[in-house]
């Protein structure tokens, strides 16, 4: 085997893992709008964000599809995410780095760069505009 087909296989499932995760993402945000505990927002914008890496066609569909699109386009043009949005975002985030830090991690210090990642991320997710419907 040549170093570029090595390469080039390694570029392919790089790509096809941004498009399996995108996908999974999707999922998770498909299941929020339905379920008012996962959050909908934060699964479609990570679900974007690895179909741009994975696949450009993936990418469009997703901006340009009529449930999902609204979602990623009111974020991206700084009009914010729904309030519910939020609070589904923050408290999944906190049961699982509290579960995460508590439960399963023993080492001091890692259970602190947890809880400090979990008030940086709430931090950003708070200070988001909250978009309203007109």
């Amino acid at each position: 085997m040549n170093q570029s087909s090595g390469v080039h296989t390694l570029g392919s499932l790089k790509k096809g893992l941004f498009i399996a995760t995108g996908t999974i993402c999707l999922g998770l945000g498909m299941v929020g709008i339905i379920l008012p505990v996962l959050p909908t927002t934060p699964f479609l914008l990570l679900s974007a964000a690895c179909y741009l890496r994975g696949s450009e066609r993936m990418y469009r569909w997703l901006l340009n599809n009529k449930w999902f699109g609204t979602y990623i386009r009111n974020y991206r043009e700084g009009k914010g995410i729904p309030l519910r949005g939020k609070v589904s975002a923050l408290l999944l985030l906190w049961i699982t780095i509290s579960c995460s830090a508590i439960l399963l991690v023993k080492i001091s210090i890692v259970q602190i760069i947890l809880f400090a990642i979990a008030i940086g991320v709430s931090i950003y997710i708070i200070r988001l505009p909250t978009f309203r419907k007109s």
